[in-house]
């Protein structure tokens, strides 16, 4: 009779892997929090407060991706209401209420980009989470206890 033998051993590449992995998700969790921090400072640092009429957050500090989105939304109908409900684009070139338009809609483009600038920060403050969770895992199945299985095979007859 024979016998099968299966060793696994603790494998010190693989708690490395995990490790480096931990390492890689604690830097982007703190990246996207010092990112998120980082706009909503310069936000604030602006000194704008959601419109009174906006649809939420009336008189608030703009220094959210919540009140960015709400007072771009609000620009948009105040820039639509000055000029008679025409874009930018639909306005002539000689309309004088064309620079409004134009105002209202750089406004919110800037407005926009920080709220994307909030979602990128959020993005990757969860693939940081998601890089420790899953380094965690590897590192800890790394460092299981070696398994030896001893089987014994059957001998084929002729």
């Amino acid at each position: 009779m024979s016998s099968v033998v299966a060793v696994t051993d603790h494998s010190k590449g693989i708690r490395v892997v995990g490790i480096l992995s931990i390492i890689a998700g604690i830097i982007f969790v703190i990246a996207g929090g010092v990112t998120w921090g980082a706009v909503s400072v310069k936000l604030a640092d602006e000194k704008i407060t959601v419109s009174e009429d906006a649809a939420a957050f009336g008189g608030a500090t703009v220094n959210s991706p919540w009140t960015a989105f709400a007072q771009a939304d609000i620009i948009s109908h105040h820039a639509l209401e000055a000029t008679g409900g025409k874009t930018y684009a639909e306005l002539e070139k000689d309309d004088p209420l064309r620079a409004t338009a134009m105002n209202g809609s750089f406004l919110r483009a800037s407005l926009f980009t920080s709220v994307v600038a909030f979602g990128v920060a959020a993005l990757v403050m969860g693939l940081g989470v998601l890089f420790i969770l899953t380094g965690w895992a590897i590192h800890t199945l790394g460092r299981r206890p070696a398994v030896v299985v001893d089987e014994v095979a059957p001998r084929a007859t002729v």
